[in-house]
């Protein structure tokens, strides 16, 4: 799949409607600050579409991205950021069910896990709920450049196991800055959306 054209096309709040797509969408869920706008950035070649901040809980909305006119990227709010009111986080946690229980066009759901570290407790739960949900996620090791390649195949078993993962889930690692792992992440997509 290769990339053409992007356009930011709807953004949802925790009040907006959800708006009913007819293109296919693929979503990325994942904890705050794992790295979802940088990965979401690179498959679309830009530097600040979707904006980064070295501060957990940037994206508090779900972001419609319009790739190549015929599908949509969808980067859902990051969860288990502490500083925000357990109001906040139900309300958050409501938006992305809402998303996954609705959406008609949802044909994939990624889900992004920090490689440096077991996955936690909410990525544990957020694993399940999207299996929950009717999605197997594909899972996408973000962070690679921040390991030696020694203990790649060590952490993704680490992932793997603490997630409890349903057999033959993929793990894609994957880093924003060198970028490796992107070729792999479109080509899946490609093939989920048949483009």
């Amino acid at each position: 799949m290769v990339v053409k054209s992007v356009r930011l096309d709807k953004v949802c709040g925790v009040t907006s409607n959800l708006p009913t797509n007819t293109l296919p969408e693929v979503a990325f869920a994942g904890k705050s600050n794992v790295g979802k706008s940088s990965l979401i950035n690179a498959l679309v070649n830009r530097k600040s579409l979707a904006r980064t901040s070295s501060q957990p809980g940037k994206t508090q909305t779900i972001n419609f991205y319009n790739i190549n006119g015929n599908m949509f990227f969808v980067d859902l709010p990051g969860y288990g950021y502490a500083k925000v009111s357990v109001k906040e986080k139900e309300k958050w946690g409501q938006m992305i069910e809402n998303y996954l229980n609705t959406s008609m066009s949802l044909k994939a759901v990624f889900l992004l896990i920090d490689i440096r570290h077991e996955p936690s407790k909410n990525d544990v739960d957020m694993y399940q709920w999207i299996l929950a949900n009717g999605f197997e996620p594909i899972i996408i090791a973000t962070k690679l450049d921040k390991i030696k390649r020694s203990q790649i195949d060590k952490n993704i078993k680490i992932i793997k196991d603490t997630l409890n993962v349903v057999e033959g889930t993929e793990v894609i690692p994957f880093s924003a800055t060198t970028k490796d792992g992107k070729d792999k992440i479109l080509k899946t997509i490609g093939a989920i959306v048949k483009q």
